[in-house]
């Protein structure tokens, strides 16, 4: 690695695709470690509701990465996330203009719009040659709010294939920034909710390597450099205020899913976090508010149903100490959860909520809450913005509903959630992750 140089101005760009698939991640990680070799000051962003990939832009570029998500956080907030030291490569989810119904609000191309900062656009080429083309040209096109500035071409076959490419493109006037060559060796491995995990993946700073390594054979650094633009002043936005001031977060690979967000608003107002891990067995700390986030935990529900310190300190505190759990953290606080192979688990019993993968149903969506209990009534008075993902079944669920919910489109939803008293305070839940306030 080379020296490290003075801090790079403030200047960004977005990676984004005609559609999933194309690359985007692979490419938005080769080139964050390639900056960050070469001594440049470079950070990462998400465009949208997604926990795992900014975990791998962290571990490429060594800078915290968050969350940018055009459909659930005002303007303000956006352009506050987004400000900051150095260049910013945003990645984009999906395909660019692919949002939530029905206007297809959320796409990265509204952050192109608000932020001014160009596109490259990843063509997964592996399959055409001529095509390419109309296909970029059609995006180039569609919306003169929306800059795409270059193309990188990715699953290039041979030379002979890049060349046919590159004549093809040649009329639209718009530079091919790379021609990253088809790699078995580059492919992210996934699972039902997307990726592995940063933390569990083997190997992971060589694959970054490899992937910066081959990004560099056909980059055009040079361009790339007057491609970058101004990233955005810091605005003052309104932030999230903390259920407490002393407040305990599970932190492993059952409950990795938590906004870096989420958690810089609570201790912005003053809030001591402290961490913990109930994958390690560890006793719950003294705390007045407990956050399990969403996760993996039914990867793990053996282990965490043999923790016998975890769960009888979890039962203990929710005598005392008001309790939320998002997704996975929900699952962990009901009666039961199934795994994938149909073994039934005795989770907390905080909750009477039973779920199960043994049949997978897929929920997904944004949506808008309306909470009618709970700690999101005090401060969080008013809706919040939130997103569902997962392939639980509820089998059971019987208690006070913490949500009502609509989805993207206005449409109103079941309630969501379980409230339950225990002594002197409540356990809550759903399986709704919490964004930003509406």
């Amino acid at each position: 690695m080379s020296a490290a140089t003075a801090p790079t101005p403030p200047k960004g760009l977005i990676i984004a695709a005609p559609a999933s698939g194309a690359g985007k991640t692979t490419v938005t990680l080769a080139l964050l470690r390639l900056l960050a070799r070469q001594g440049m000051t470079v950070r990462g962003a998400k465009s949208g509701p997604d926990y795992i990939d900014p975990k791998f832009h962290e571990a490429a570029c060594g800078q915290p990465c968050l969350n940018l998500d055009a459909w659930a956080m005002s303007p303000d907030r956006l352009q506050n996330l987004a400000s900051g030291d150095g260049t910013l490569i945003i990645e984009g989810a999906m395909g660019l203009f692919d949002g939530a119904p029905p206007e297809g609000k959320g796409a990265v191309a509204d952050l192109a719009r608000l932020f001014k900062l160009p596109v490259v656009l990843v063509v997964d080429a592996g399959r055409m040659a001529g095509s390419v083309a109309p296909l970029v040209a059609g995006f180039a096109r569609f919306d003169a709010d929306v800059t795409i500035a270059a193309v990188i071409l990715n699953n290039v076959g041979s030379d002979r294939h890049e060349a046919m490419l590159r004549r093809a493109l040649a009329p639209l006037g718009l530079p091919v920034l790379a021609a990253l060559r088809r790699n078995a060796t580059l492919a992210m491995p996934s699972r039902h909710l997307g990726l592995v995990q940063a933390g569990e993946r083997a190997g992971l700073d060589q694959f970054l390597d490899r992937a910066a390594d081959a990004l560099a054979e056909s980059l055009d650094q040079e361009t790339l450099q007057t491609l970058l633009r101004p990233t955005p002043n810091k605005p003052q936005a309104r932030r999230i205020p903390p259920p407490a001031q002393s407040i305990a977060v599970a932190r492993d690979q059952a409950y990795a899913f938590c906004y870096p967000h989420l958690l810089a608003d609570w201790r912005a107002a003053g809030a001591k976090i402290t961490f913990f891990s109930p994958l390690a067995d560890d006793a719950v700390p003294a705390c007045d508010f407990l956050y399990l986030p969403g996760g993996y935990p039914e990867l793990h529900a053996g282990r965490l149903a043999a923790n016998s310190t975890f769960m009888a300190s979890l039962r203990k505190a929710a005598e005392t100490t008001e309790i939320y759990g998002e997704c996975g953290g929900y699952m962990t606080l009901g009666d039961v959860l199934v795994d994938a192979d149909g073994t039934a688990h005795k989770m907390a019993g905080l909750l009477r909520l039973e779920t199960s993968f043994a049949k997978r149903k897929l929920h997904l969506g944004y949506r808008d809450l309306t909470p009618l209990t709970g700690p999101f009534t005090g401060p969080f008075t008013g809706p919040l913005k939130a997103h569902e993902f997962h392939y639980a079944t509820t089998l059971s669920a019987k208690g006070q509903p913490l949500f009502a919910a609509r989805d993207a489109e206005g449409n109103a939803l079941p309630d969501m959630g379980l409230s339950q008293r225990h002594g002197q305070a409540h356990t809550h839940g759903s399986f709704a992750h919490l964004i930003d306030l509406a």
